[in-house]
């Protein structure tokens, strides 16, 4: 089989940058960043959290090839913000959201055990 082992996926090399980023020439306040061993859930989060934003005008992912682990992810701002600060914010939203939600979680599935703790496994 021709697929890359699983760790591949995930585990940086040696040299290898998480994320680069490129200023577009052609589009004022617009950056494509490129996320390297990441894929579809990190891009969709990630695009989803920027469109919330007012500052943001568009936000755009793409995977340039389905056996990379990679994918672009393109920002324009208005002239308020800048990419990399929009960027930056999105990523500390998501993780207090993603906080919130597993606090939640863990807190529901307490109580789940503490009212009936014969079934725990189900």
């Amino acid at each position: 089989m021709n697929a890359p082992d699983r760790f591949e996926l995930f585990i940086m090399g040696e040299g290898e940058e998480k994320v680069t980023a490129v200023d577009e020439t052609r589009v004022p306040n617009c950056v494509t960043f490129t996320f390297n061993k990441e894929d579809h859930t990190l891009g969709n989060l990630l695009r989803s959290q920027l469109l919330k934003d007012p500052k943001v005008l568009f936000a755009g992912y793409k995977v340039p090839h389905p056996l990379f682990p990679s994918f672009e992810l393109r920002v324009q701002t208005t002239d308020e913000s800048n990419p990399r600060a929009a960027v930056i914010k999105a990523a500390q939203d998501l993780i207090k959201d993603l906080t919130i939600f597993r606090n939640n979680f863990t807190r529901e599935w307490e109580l789940k055990k503490m009212i009936d703790p014969g079934k725990e496994g189900n």
